[in-house]
């Protein structure tokens, strides 16, 4: 993809002032032309706005804060140019802004994204390498490096994952799914990245928005995808628009705390109350992340703008989609639709936390279990997680009781016709949120050769998480999540055993990678 490069420059009166523009510039020949350009500064919204060439303003919104201004512009059939702002209070010029759209890649309308002739390695950014330990706590950040604690953070980062690329696609690897790299500026916890406090930068720890580009170039030219893990459910408390919000209702407000209840069945169930309804798709999923509120246009056109945004800007090949079940129903059905409208053969796999087939198989695009509600979620890949709960212990049962052992494994096969699309559907063992399949075998290998047997010649996209290939343990039952993100050995410069280089491996480690 080319990259045209130019900085947006503002000139202003001593009383005025732009802190943030948002989309910070777009493309020419974009599905999606009428861009909402989120300005905020003080007193931004007593301004009236004019603009330069042949750009139409479509809109312009103001809200209850007056730090806020939306302006929505027609860049359809507009060349790539800078154009100018201009600003003006009581008829007054007052002063001007920089604004450009760049020239759109040839293909990226029609790019590629993963399937199931992929294999997909999920990595825990902050615990799979250090590559540039210089950055491993930052000034503008709250939270500092301290490997010492499982839920801290250890200097896990970009160039980490791409010195190690090689390592990737010598195990067949060929797309990479990382855990959320933009800002999370949370005090405590923040390595995990779901609590993002900005959703247009990478987290300093982790790199730059460059370093960001680099990976996804990097893993180009090794024939490897990569898919961006993002969140639209909820937001981190310390996002600096929680801080200030545009709107009352941009998130989700109750008169005391109101925590979601996790119901997801609630989102289709007919018999569901109205209150434990609001409660799992309005409730906040924790007391750290504000729940977004998608029916509000501002936001949706917000999440949808900024997906795009980084689709095409570092040349994404594909999405995963957090807690997409907790989502404004009707909401997260337009916004991914707008993402798939915009790049047709661009894959979503949604986290559908759930543990039946007919009600994760309701949120595939063209479900004919949706379309009993007149519902289409336009997503087009789910998470299998039935299969993950059989891999969970079918190989401690016993294989003769009818209804035990690997009897499970086949059951969960033979309601794949619930499914629209049963091979676009995401197949794992274990993720960053369960038990590492290792710690529940005891490290017996058969168990885990049979387990990736299986993963490797059903139906759907294998996905393997980072450390199951030297047989990494973890028991998040009794240490919590970060034990079950340990940090991968060789990752970090004082590690003895570095698990990246057979030279480096036990021969425990080496038995599994083998």
């Amino acid at each position: 993809m080319k990259y045209f490069i130019i900085f947006f420059f503002s000139t202003f009166a001593t009383f005025a002032q732009i802190d943030k523009v948002e989309p910070p510039f777009w493309w020419s020949d974009m599905n999606l032309s009428s861009v909402q350009i989120m300005l905020y500064g003080k007193n931004i919204s007593q301004y009236d706005v004019k603009i330069s060439n042949d750009i139409k303003i479509e809109d312009i919104k103001r809200t209850e804060n007056p730090n806020y201004l939306f302006v929505t512009i027609n860049t359809k059939n507009v060349l790539p140019q800078n154009f100018i702002f201009s600003f003006y209070k009581d008829d007054k010029f007052g002063f001007t802004m920089t604004y450009e759209i760049k020239k759109r890649d040839t293909n990226s309308k029609f790019r590629k994204s993963y399937d199931s002739s992929d294999l997909i390695y999920l990595v825990m950014a902050d615990r799979f390498a250090n590559g540039r330990t210089n950055n491993d706590s930052n000034t503008k950040t709250s939270e500092k490096a301290d490997r010492k604690t499982l839920g801290g953070r250890h200097g896990g980062d970009i160039q980490g994952m791409i010195d190690h690329i090689d390592y990737m696609k010598n195990l067949g690897v060929t797309a990479l799914w990382s855990t959320p790299l933009c800002e999370d500026n949370d005090p405590a916890y923040s390595y995990h990245g779901y609590g993002q406090s900005d959703v247009y930068n990478i987290d300093p720890r982790y790199g730059s928005n460059d370093d960001y580009l680099k990976l996804a170039s990097e893993l180009h030219k090794n024939d490897m995808k990569l898919i961006m893990d993002y969140v639209t459910n909820h937001w981190g408390w310390q996002h600096w628009m929680i801080k200030d919000l545009p709107t009352y209702d941009w998130i989700h407000q109750f008169p005391g705390f109101s925590q979601c209840n996790y119901r997801m069945t609630t989102q289709f169930d007919p018999n569901a109350s109205a209150i434990d309804a609001r409660n799992c798709m309005d409730g906040w999923f924790v007391k750290s992340m504000p729940d977004l509120n998608q029916s509000n246009p501002l936001v949706l056109n917000y999440l949808i703008q900024n997906a795009i945004w980084w689709i095409e800007y570092a040349n994404l090949d594909g999405f995963r989609v957090d807690t997409y079940s907790y989502n404004d129903k009707s909401g997260i059905a337009k916004w991914t639709k707008a993402i798939t409208d915009e790049y047709p053969f661009f894959n979503i796999v949604g986290e559908i936390w759930m543990h039946n087939q007919a009600q994760m198989a309701y949120w595939q695009k063209d479900s004919k279990i949706a379309a009993i509600q007149n519902y289409n979620s336009y997503l087009p890949s789910v998470m299998d997680f039935t299969l993950h709960d059989a891999f969970g212990n079918v190989f401690n049962e016993d294989d003769a009781k009818w209804d035990k052992g690997l009897i499970k494994i086949y059951d969960n096969f033979t309601n794949d016709f619930l499914y629209p699309n049963i091979n676009n559907i995401m197949t794992f063992v274990e993720n960053h949120d369960t038990m590492r399949f290792n710690q529940i075998y005891k490290n017996d290998f058969q168990k885990y050769q049979m387990a990736m047997t299986i993963l490797a010649t059903v139906r759907g996209i294998p996905q393997i998480y980072y450390g199951s290939e030297i047989g990494m343990m973890g028991n998040k039952d009794k240490f919590g999540d970060g034990d079950i993100r340990r940090d991968l050995p060789g990752g970090w410069i004082e590690d003895g055993n570095n698990a990246f280089r057979k030279a480096g491996r036990t021969a425990e480690q080496e038995k599994f990678h083998d």
